[in-house]
């Protein structure tokens, strides 16, 4: 699973979603990409999903990107512990989407095939997402 190597502080309060992505909402590598449609956390674990389809499908020709990272820890109480005992511990990492962020790039195979690949990789994700291509 993908986490991040350091961080200042362990634990983080869950945030507020409130704006589109004004980064990472253009095409930068990869001719067909995935496009967020709704804010929300990807979790570690789906990343690692989309991952493994995107490796499998490119793994004699062709490359992929991930243009997201989860640096954002989720924290978890254990189940029938009562209330006021604190700030549950860490159970994954989250990454933080805005709609409109590019999540996966690809490039080098040929158009049906990417589209069906990224088809499966969307399907893994908790967020809405479309394929969006160059053009």
């Amino acid at each position: 699973m993908l986490i991040p190597k350091r961080q200042k502080y362990r634990k983080q309060f869950r945030g507020v979603f409130r704006r589109i992505a004004i980064k990472g909402h253009e095409l930068n590598f990869g001719s067909y990409g995935i496009k967020a449609l709704e804010a929300g956390w990807i979790k570690d674990k789906e990343i690692e999903a989309a991952r493994v389809i995107l490796a499998r499908a490119t793994r004699k020709n062709g490359k992929f990107w991930i243009r997201i990272f989860p640096d954002k820890p989720y924290t978890k109480k254990p189940p029938e512990v009562t209330m006021g005992a604190g700030k549950g511990d860490v159970a994954y990492y989250v990454a933080s989407v805005s709609p409109g962020r590019i999540l996966f790039e690809i490039d080098g195979l040929k158009e049906n095939e990417i589209k069906a690949v990224l088809k499966n990789v969307i399907s893994k994700l908790s967020v809405k997402a479309k394929i969006v291509g160059k053009n």
